[in-house]
């Protein structure tokens, strides 16, 4: 049998899970989706039940495989999602969305309570993103839904709930508390004051090396606490670049520009440009930029498509075209989003009459992603910066469109695709490796 660890990589649309083997090298991996559901305001949610069943069985399956032997379990997932707990340790509201709007709740109260919104976005190094902050998240469930905050004896997020609903433990994480929580003050290290004054009591964070022997259908296995996924996905890389600064783009629904080795704080003009700080598991600050331009992406070329009658993926196939590429960088236009990004995501899609065919309408369109990427990238740069690499992972690093586009705005660094695949899982992975030796 071959000892394996098993992690589970749940993201906003494909949760996942892959066996890693003593060489990290991935023997095993499914992956599935799952309808939405709708909370108790009928917005749409995961349907946490469906995937807590699928999670279970998964490792049922796995356990009854005579050709792995479970070591460990660890849990990557998307961030700014809470779980309440009651006394009794059940689940108490539905797997709120993220993108859910807080429309009923004014936050000014909050803010002036707190320093003011510029100095507390500051301190949390956290934007006020409303639900995305999910810190205001629990304050929202304290003040808008009594009936369900009466019941709450424990607060988990999202990765620590997967990893409780085998340890039986409540805990946390410095990668979960960190990213863009609005309940981390950065300046001292450790939880804002605002969660005492509200009496709102959080676990201790762990170490994320941390884990729970348990005996799992009469096996020991070590249970991870879990992660966030976005700084699960550095770890692999500072472990392959210990004496290199680099920054990791991590590219998805969200495109993550992360900076590791950035000592500045965090200024007010990188705050109201998506700005913010994740943290490693030992407790170090990754100065970032979130933008939403993954999804941007997606609606748009579904949008061109259906404009120039071509199938959905026809993107994928295109061929670099390096000379039509440096005629949109010279010309430096926008025509899509001239004046920003609309509260929809969409292109001003009356432009598009303005292209001859798919083609240059794509590399427009990508052109002006990679535009406003590179204006998140040049806020997370310190003074002294030191950086000859910047990595990409995900989707856009197979986007040699995004990655030429990136090269031209930024000729000094080098610009590569990660080989590494799948680094949030292989970082939750590398945590437990202890493991395969007990």
């Amino acid at each position: 049998m071959k000892d394996v660890i098993a992690v589970f990589d749940i993201g906003k649309t494909n949760k996942k899970i892959f066996l890693f083997d003593s060489d990290f090298n991935i023997v095993f991996e499914n992956s599935v989706r799952f309808k939405e559901i709708v909370d108790d305001d009928d917005f749409p949610c995961d349907d946490i039940v469906s995937i807590e069943k699928w999670i279970k069985d998964q490792i049922k399956t796995l356990q009854k495989n005579k050709k792995f032997k479970l070591k460990a379990i660890n849990f990557s997932t998307h961030g700014a999602t809470i779980i309440y707990l009651d006394g009794a340790g059940n689940r108490i509201t539905p797997l709120y969305n993220y993108l859910k709007p807080l429309d009923d709740m004014n936050f000014n109260g909050f803010y002036s309570n707190y320093g003011g919104v510029e100095e507390f976005s500051r301190k949390t190094a956290s934007p006020a993103y409303g639900m995305l902050n999910s810190g205001l998240q629990m304050y929202w469930l304290k003040n808008k839904k009594p009936h369900f905050w009466k019941q709450v004896h424990s607060i988990l997020h999202y990765q620590q709930y997967l990893s409780y609903l085998f340890s039986n433990k409540i805990t946390a994480d410095y990668t979960s508390i960190g990213a863009h929580t609005a309940i981390w003050d950065y300046d001292v290290m450790e939880y804002h004051y605002w969660l005492k004054k509200e009496e709102i009591a959080l676990p201790k964070p762990v170490n994320g090396k941390e884990a729970v022997m348990i005996k799992l259908n009469g096996k020991d296995v070590a249970i991870g606490s879990g992660l966030h996924d976005s700084s699960a996905s550095l770890i692999p890389l500072l472990e392959d670049n210990k004496n290199e600064e680099f920054i990791l783009l991590s590219t998805g629904t969200w495109i993550i520009s992360m900076n590791p080795f950035s000592k500045e704080q965090l200024t007010q003009p990188q705050l109201k440009n998506n700005c913010l700080c994740f943290m490693t598991t030992n407790k170090k600050q990754v100065k970032s930029s979130m933008q939403f331009l993954g999804h941007v992406h997606e609606i748009n070329v579904l949008e061109l498509s259906a404009y120039f009658d071509v199938e959905n993926d026809y993107y994928i196939y295109m061929d670099l075209n390096k000379d039509s590429c440096i005629q949109a960088f010279k010309n430096s236009k926008r025509m899509f989003f001239s004046n920003g990004l609309t509260d929809n995501y969409k292109a001003d899609l009356s432009q598009l009459n303005s292209f001859d065919n798919f083609e240059k309408a794509y590399e427009q369109l990508v052109f002006e992603i990679s535009q406003l990427v590179y204006e998140g990238l040049e806020f997370i740069l310190d003074k002294e910066n030191k950086l000859k690499n910047i990595y990409i992972s995900g989707g856009f690093n197979k986007n040699l469109i995004f990655m030429y586009y990136l090269s031209l705005m930024m000729p000094d660094l080098n610009i590569e695709a990660s080989e590494m695949k799948n680094t949030s899982a292989l970082g939750a992975a590398l945590l437990m490796k202890g493991h395969f030796s007990k």
